[in-house]
């Protein structure tokens, strides 16, 4: 398979090892001052970049008819726009806050635990969330599909960062040196606490990830989640 980086940074250095590991090929290493050449030989395409650089990255791959897998985030205002092009474009497309197996598998403990805690009023759920100082946003992109999940499932309208109110979860984002992701879900009663937390101990997790996304979203077209690539 022949891989398109667009976003050669750390994550983007992680996941070339692995594909090469894996037996493919990168045939475009795209920096934020570089072109797209290349990019029309690539089998698919994985970004990480930054969150100024993904709407115009997954929209060439778009238009190059070029599957595309995601892992940046802070852009996501642009998302159903995304979603829209690539189903006009018939294009293949997968987001993901978090390309790691075990994060995908801790969003589906979250989504279970807070239908069960939703029927039980005596506990208030908050986040925390801790990542390295090179992170450009906040809360993480992970941290807000934790959330939304709660969301989804119990009586919570919103989450913020500030003091809450009634119906929102805090959520207290943390920049710390050489922290690659922890993400913990905390329910507090007057007794005591329930937490599920997920520890990322390097980034070879979130870069297996999402070169497995894009060994199967090959010959497929549509916009799929991890969900679809796990068959969680």
């Amino acid at each position: 398979m022949k891989i398109a980086l667009l976003g050669y940074g750390k994550m983007g250095k992680v996941i070339e090892k692995i594909a090469l590991d894996r037996g493919h090929e990168i045939v475009l290493r795209k920096s934020s001052n570089s072109t797209y050449a290349g990019l029309s030989n690539a089998d698919v395409a994985i970004d990480f970049s930054v969150p100024e650089s993904a709407v115009c990255n997954i929209s060439e791959c778009f238009d190059t008819n070029v599957p595309v897998v995601c892992g940046t985030t802070g852009w996501l205002d642009h998302y159903n726009e995304m979603v829209s092009i690539c189903k006009e474009k018939n294009g293949s497309f997968i987001y993901a806050s978090n390309f790691s197996l075990g994060v995908n598998i801790f969003f589906e403990l979250n989504d279970y635990l807070a239908k069960m805690m939703s029927k039980i009023d005596q506990y208030k759920v908050s986040m925390e969330e801790i990542h390295h100082t090179q992170k450009l946003d906040a809360p993480s992109g992970t941290a807000i599909s934790l959330a939304n999940g709660i969301i989804k499932n119990s009586t919570y309208k919103n989450w913020t960062l500030n003091n809450p109110e009634e119906n929102e979860i805090k959520i207290d984002a943390k920049r710390i040196e050489n922290v690659p992701g922890t993400h913990s879900i905390f329910y507090d009663s007057n007794v005591d606490q329930i937490e599920i937390k997920h520890t990322a101990y390097n980034r070879e997790g979130f870069a297996l990830g999402a070169v497995i996304a894009a060994e199967w979203i090959q010959n497929k077209k549509g916009v799929f989640t991890m969900k679809d690539v796990l068959n969680l």
